[in-house]
């Protein structure tokens, strides 16, 4: 466990008191009705599109700083608004409009022998909070998932993106006191830093769950130091790997896919495995492509064997079957069969995403049984993890982790159960 730094008492009661505020505020959101609560994300969405311009430039100040601070591409990418994204986020909060209400939904019920009748509901889960970094997106994302779940939400989204969520925190509180609901149901300790952070991770009298959102570090960190109870959104080191049956044509789309289509982000491909009998048939072509994109190839000595002419392979090390680039890399690596592969990503894995390409139903059958992630695919690119591509709506995440919610998180997932008793004074013996 890290050792944890001395907080100011300044900072402590000042987060305190915005937590103790959220508290407040989540007994209001608890008992909206549906409308009330989609009425906020009209709200929400509404004030996103009115104020395009504002929340663009706030993000380019984030930029600006960014690249003065060496932050890398991939980081700055996910730095980004500008307006086709905003308006994807309004967008996406309307979606969340449109998803039905978990809120006093029936999970179970059944009478008891002595006439009691038993049923378990679902009920907010009361205050989040959510420590994120690099993730304007992720402000809103939270918020809307949050409200529509019947909960008040305290972010910590990070230097990096202070500008932007500064903004997006103004606007969200502005929109759902329009509609009626607390403006405390969504609120920020951006002012107070890393302190504050520490502070939200000891506020179990205030806060119910902890959700964070970032690199390996900062994940670790929250799970080791926080004593609010957290659902670990883990790092995405996703696999692909590619069958002996696998079709060039497929192949080749789904690694380009997977690998270059937003290589920033959680779900995109970082290790991509190929059977020793498709190698020399599936792999010129996939090197090629990925060259094309200008991805960096890791691979050894029999990856570069299969590589076209001009494609230039790194040499490969331990360290990267375990990493993470968030970038245009990628490793490669050539193994014998399935089992192979399903030992390699047993190894490395972190439990996210892990895809299969294969035109053979039982090596597609022994593969999702065998890999133990939150996400199996067959035939598809890992792009698709994702809340808003399952359906959800907007994601709060994706847990890696196997206790209440495991995959993207919607707004099920922020909810929990409780037990009701009607009885006609039934006494125990």
């Amino acid at each position: 466990m890290t050792e944890t730094p001395e907080i100011d008492r300044k900072t402590e009661r000042a987060v305190t008191r915005v937590a103790a505020a959220a508290k407040n505020a989540s007994a209001v959101v608890s008992t909206a009705s549906t409308a009330d609560k989609n009425a906020a994300l009209e709200a929400i969405a509404r004030i996103l599109e009115d104020n395009i311009d504002d929340i663009v430039a706030a993000s380019a100040e984030d930029i600006e700083t960014g690249k003065k601070r060496g932050l890398s591409d991939s980081l700055l990418d996910r730095l980004e608004l500008n307006e086709q994204r905003v308006r994807s986020i309004a967008a996406a909060v309307r979606h969340v409009i449109g998803l039905s209400d978990p809120v006093g939904s029936l999970i179970s019920g059944r009478t008891l022998p002595n006439g009691i009748e038993l049923m378990q509901k679902r009920v907010p889960m009361g205050v989040i909070g959510a420590i994120y970094e690099a993730r304007p997106n992720v402000t809103v994302d939270i918020a809307a998932l949050a409200i529509k779940a019947g909960n008040a939400v305290v972010l910590r989204g990070g230097s990096a993106a202070i500008s932007a969520n500064t903004l997006l925190v103004e606007l969200l509180g502005r929109a759902v006191a329009s509609a009626g609901l607390p403006k405390d149901t969504v609120s920020s300790i951006d002012s107070w830093g890393r302190d504050g952070a520490a502070v939200l991770m000891k506020a179990r009298d205030y806060v119910d769950l902890l959700i964070p959102r970032g690199g390996p570090d900062l994940i670790q960190r929250v799970v080791h130091d926080s004593i609010v109870p957290v659902i670990e959104t883990g790092a995405g080191n996703t696999h692909m790997f590619i069958d002996s049956s696998a079709g060039v044509r497929m192949a080749s789309d789904l690694v380009l896919n997977a690998k270059t289509h937003r290589p920033s982000v959680c779900n995109a491909l970082e290790t991509l495995l190929v059977h020793e009998k498709a190698a020399r048939r599936v792999l010129p072509k996939i090197l090629y492509r990925l060259n094309e994109a200008g991805v960096a190839i890791h691979g050894g000595s029999d990856v570069a064997e299969c590589a076209p002419e001009g494609v230039r392979i790194r040499r490969v090390t331990r360290r990267d079957w375990a990493k993470e680039y968030h970038d245009l890399e990628i490793a490669v690596r050539i193994v014998a069969d399935v089992d192979e592969a399903i030992e390699h990503i047993r190894a490395y894995s972190t439990g996210h995403t892990d895809v299969i390409v294969t035109n053979t139903i039982a090596n597609a059958d022994v593969f999702v049984d065998a890999i133990d992630s939150a996400v199996v695919g067959v035939n598809v690119s890992t792009r698709f993890t994702d809340g808003g591509e399952f359906g959800l709506g907007a994601e709060v995440g994706i847990s890696t982790q196997k206790l209440h919610a495991r995959g993207p998180m919607g707004i099920a997932e922020l909810t929990t159960s409780k037990w009701v008793m009607r009885g006609s004074g039934q006494i125990r013996s």
